[in-house]
């Protein structure tokens, strides 16, 4: 099934910075079933993910360079895994993040809310 583990990731602010990993469960290879974890603001979305067609498999549907990008892997096929290791320091508290796919069509059923917090906030917006 093409989503997920967590649907949803929460980061308190006392963390300075985190570790994402993606393993890719499945069999496919990367050019024919990839995977990726992007982290952007919920806004940003939809143009991350137009940019990152038209970027194509050869940039791993990833717009370069761009800078509603807070995080990114890169593309895994099946078996595989990769990790992205960031700063809190790009995450306002009480924005809105999510975390995605950006393989073409993936992005709609591979996606969750990622919560930046103090423990008691991020606590409840889980709920």
């Amino acid at each position: 099934m093409m989503q997920f583990s967590a649907h949803e990731l929460a980061v308190p602010t006392s963390c300075t910075d985190v570790e994402v990993t993606l393993r890719h469960a499945g069999r496919l290879p990367a050019k024919v079933m990839g995977h990726d974890w992007v982290l952007a603001k919920d806004s940003d979305v939809s143009g991350i993910v137009n940019a990152g067609l038209a970027a194509g498999l050869s940039h791993g549907f990833v717009p370069e360079n761009d800078k509603r990008i807070i995080a990114a892997t890169k593309v895994v096929g099946g078996g595989e895994s990769t990790t992205v290791k960031f700063s809190t320091a790009l995450l306002l508290q009480g924005a809105r993040y999510v975390f995605f796919c950006t393989a073409p069509g993936h992005s709609s059923v591979m996606h969750g809310k990622f919560l930046f917090g103090d423990a008691t906030r991020v606590a409840q917006a889980g709920k």
